[in-house]
């Protein structure tokens, strides 16, 4: 992989001196560097919390719209691609992108915290506990959700039907065009490393904690930052194994070990607890959500600023769910080419809710109902050190030296996979990728899990997960500008997709005439007949693009440049295809240009063919190919004539594209030239 990749210096250099000079600083200087990070999340809390809420709201917004306007049958891929995995085990690795260690952290530790200690109104009441679930499950939710929806349809969109590469600056194109190449690409690229590397930072640094606790609750290991160091080194040596061997499949397999464990642990507290109160609040906690969800998404607390609470939980949520947007959406884009963004976005914001709705409610209500039992010392641990609140519920159970080991080696998996799997991104994120489908130097991802360990250690011994915390919520703020830019590149696409399907429905009588039925044609019944019972092979296909495809297409490039047109004309193989494609490319200036290819696609007989047919047996059709993919219709049968017609059909659709697009003004021309 890293022979089709090269090292990306402007932003491997620029975040890499960024990154460098916080850990000197951290190190040299550690309280100093407390109290600035501290004084400028204050003024951030203060003066920009508005902004933070809003654009996290305008993000739930964006995407759900695209996902439900016209446009969301639009493919993440050409038209004809078809999804590479089943829905079934889509969903599965959807399930598997929404958990980790910090949700085991955070769904007993937060319910606590919010039920003592509410941003507004009194503590210990009946109230403050629907309250705290809500705000739980609000700050891992829906919004969060729809941040990793975007950058995966950005990441998406972009590669898998435009070819272009799977980069952030890519999303940038419809707005600067070919500069993205230049110093404005670079720019946003360094803000989404500066973002991503403090995201994985602060989770890293969350587990390192919650580890620690869980191996001195076992074992009697030493709480204590030398330790914690040496968890951070046993990440970054795993990371370093998976690199050198090659052993992404088994980490992958450990992954889907993880979460069957992390149902069972979840199934035991339900089976083990109080089963009916926890399905009563599963119902009473999802009907909670969705009626405050609207309200919330908007709070901004003018009116009674709780400025310490926003900043370590609202603000430090939204910053963080933005700082692993880049990391998130690039692995949902991996698993999702052929879908469409309907699909994707839908499936993305309700899929792994669900599930962390549902883990959320199961233990955040066990540890509630024990606090409202009367077990003030468990809330004041849960509340006060919130690494040990996990390990305190599964106490409250029988057979807790068997679930404390699930939980923590649940725990030390998601916690290595992340440090491994983040090296990763980043590598890709400071190269020049050659393909979709390659990564960065293995040199280059050995270094960012070194660096990221690094980080995370310098700002533990700075002021521990507080100052993590305040980290993320400072360098989501650059990234936070990339995402308006992020929507407002897709808003452009996406306007071309829709003038594109307008253009097509528009010209569909004249789209019709060339194929709209066989007596059009002159054929009789028999003919009619005789087509639909054949299944042509690899000779008929070849000769009908030699003696009718070919020579069409020809006709109409000459006519095309006899009047004045720029026109290219290419013939032969494509993908390694034994029949030839033959492809007619117009260039229409600075806009969009015209594609029309005849290509053959290779199909299984089916059982019923009236010929015997063996088990690998294939038949072809020559489809029609467009710049967005197949149209998925078949000219075998074709006259000279009748693709003539249907090429000018085609040309037709496209200038009433062109037409309608400058209706409403906007840049066509989505893919790079």
């Amino acid at each position: 992989m890293s022979q089709t990749s090269r090292l990306n210096r402007p932003v491997f250099f620029g975040s890499s001196i960024g990154i460098l000079a916080v850990v000197l600083w951290a190190v040299l200087a550690p309280d100093s560097a407390s109290d600035i990070i501290g004084s400028v999340v204050g003024w951030v809390s203060l003066n920009l919390g508005w902004y933070y809420i809003l654009i996290v709201t305008v993000v739930v917004v964006f995407v759900v719209v695209a996902a439900l306007s016209k446009v969301g049958k639009t493919r993440l891929g050409p038209d004809h691609s078809r999804p590479q995995f089943s829905m079934f085990t889509w969903i599965a690795m959807l399930f598997a992108a929404g958990i980790g260690i910090d949700l085991m952290f955070f769904s007993v530790a937060e319910p606590i915290t919010q039920y003592l200690a509410p941003p507004t109104g009194d503590g210990e009441t009946v109230e403050a506990a629907r309250q705290a679930m809500v705000w739980t499950l609000f700050h891992y939710g829906i919004t969060g959700w729809a941040l990793y929806a975007l950058m995966g349809l950005a990441f998406a969109y972009f590669a898998y039907r435009h070819n272009m590469p799977l980069s952030i600056r890519s999303a940038l194109y419809p707005i600067f065009g070919k500069r993205i190449h230049g110093p404005i690409g670079d720019t946003v690229d360094i803000a989404a490393m500066l973002g991503t590397i403090f995201g994985i930072a602060t989770t890293l640094g969350i587990g390192v904690a919650q580890l620690n606790y869980g191996l001195n609750f076992m074992f009697g290991l030493p709480e204590n930052i030398a330790f914690q160091a040496a968890l951070i080194a046993l990440a970054v040596v795993m990371a370093a194994i998976s690199v050198m061997s090659g052993v992404e499949k088994g980490i992958r397999r450990l992954a889907e070990l993880n979460v069957i464990l992390a149902i069972g642990l979840m199934l035991f507290v339900l089976v083990a607890g109080a089963t009916s109160f926890l399905l009563d609040a599963i119902v009473l906690n999802t009907g909670d959500m969705l009626s405050r969800f609207p309200a919330l998404t908007l709070e901004t607390f003018a009116y009674d600023r709780p400025d310490a609470w926003l900043s370590g939980w609202t603000l430090f949520f939204w910053a963080w769910w933005i700082a692993w947007a880049p990391f998130v959406g690039l692995f949902l884009a991996r698993i999702s080419r052929g879908r469409t963004i309907r699909e994707f976005v839908l499936g993305t914001m309700v899929v792994p809710f669900v599930f962390i709705l549902i883990w959320i409610s199961i233990f955040g209500n066990s540890a509630l109902a024990i606090v409202m039992g009367g077990n003030d010392e468990f809330g004041e641990v849960a509340m006060n050190t919130p690494e040990r609140a996990f390990y305190s519920l599964l106490a409250e159970y029988p057979g807790t030296p068997i679930t404390a080991a699930i939980a923590t080696f649940t725990g030390l998996l998601f916690y290595v996979t992340s440090a491994d799997s983040g090296a990763l991104v980043m590598s890709n994120f400071t190269s020049r990728l050659k393909g979709t489908e390659t990564d960065g130097p293995k040199w280059l991802r050995l270094f960012w899990a070194i660096a990221t360990g690094a980080l995370t250690l310098a700002m533990l011994a700075v002021g521990g997960i507080p100052t993590l915390q305040n980290a993320t919520i400072i360098m989501g703020l650059p990234f936070s500008v990339v995402l308006l830019f992020i929507m407002v590149g897709l808003y452009r696409a996406l306007k071309v997709e829709r003038s594109l399907a307008d253009s097509y429905q528009t010209s569909l009588p004249g789209l019709l005439s060339g194929r709209a039925g066989d007596e059009t044609r002159g054929r009789n019944w028999r003919q009619r007949l005789s087509r639909a019972m054949s299944y042509p092979g690899q000779r008929q296909a070849g000769r009908f693009v030699e003696s009718v495809a070919a020579p069409a297409l020809r006709e109409v490039r000459d006519e095309l440049e006899a009047k004045g047109a720029e026109v290219s004309l290419t013939h032969g193989p494509l993908d390694g295809q034994s029949v030839d494609s033959t492809e007619l490319l117009v260039s229409m200036g600075e806009e969009r240009g015209f594609q029309y290819r005849i290509s053959p696609v290779q199909y299984d007989t089916p059982t019923f063919a009236v010929r015997s047919a063996s088990a690998g047996d294939r038949y072809y059709r020559m489809e029609v190919f467009s710049l967005e993919g197949s149209r998925g219709y078949d000219l075998l049968d074709y006259s000279k004539e009748q693709v003539i017609a249907d090429v000018l059909d085609h040309y037709e659709t496209h200038l009433e594209f062109l037409h309608l697009n400058r209706e409403e003004p906007g840049n066509t021309a989505v893919t790079v030239e």
